[in-house]
């Protein structure tokens, strides 16, 4: 009797559990969250040569993280900020194409982040500065009827690591995101 009391007093327990507010795991994040911005593939950079207009352009990053450049060609800027690219093609085109070539980066569209789970439109959308995972949620339609309204789970590459964690909505969102709103229980 005992035992079926005990068993029962713990199947209780554990049904509450589920009604707790959740933990957030955000440690993981937190240094991203002042570190500048990376390059990777899917952003589009605008690359300036002062006095070079045939040099400057758009640029897209591709998948292994590169742009194409006329004079100097393939550059790899996945994984560096705006100012290490821009120290990268500045000493390419200094060695054997111009003196002293003083260049200019700047992020024209940031790679987009995506929203999947129980919400009402799930895609990739186009990423705006400022964005939280709230204003991600309403950009794909707001949430789903069975949407848990309390957090969402965040994807993001960290140190060439994937890493998931549940964050509040207030929570800001990064280029490459990927934004999970889970199903509540009941």
């Amino acid at each position: 009797m005992r035992r079926i009391a005990l068993a029962l007093c713990l199947a209780g327990v554990a049904a509450l559990g589920g009604c707790a507010n959740p933990i957030y795991r955000t440690d993981v994040f937190k240094a991203q969250l002042t570190a500048p911005y990376t390059l990777a593939s899917g952003d589009r950079i605008r690359v300036i040569v002062f006095g070079q207009d045939a040099l400057s352009n758009s640029y897209a990053i591709n998948g292994s993280g590169m742009i194409s450049m006329p004079l100097i060609g393939d550059v790899p800027v996945g994984g560096l900020t705006t100012a290490d690219a821009q120290r990268v093609i500045e000493t390419k085109l200094r060695s054997g194409f111009l003196r002293d070539p003083h260049v200019a980066i700047e992020v024209e569209a940031y790679r987009p982040f995506f929203v999947l789970g129980e919400i009402t439109t799930a895609g990739q959308y186009p990423f705006i500065n400022g964005m939280t995972v709230q204003k991600a949620i309403a950009v794909a339609g707001g949430f789903g009827p069975r949407a848990d309204r309390g957090s969402a789970a965040i994807t993001r590459m960290v140190n060439g690591v994937q890493v998931t964690a549940r964050v509040p909505l207030a929570y800001p969102v990064r280029p490459g995101d990927t934004i999970n709103v889970e199903e509540r229980f009941f």
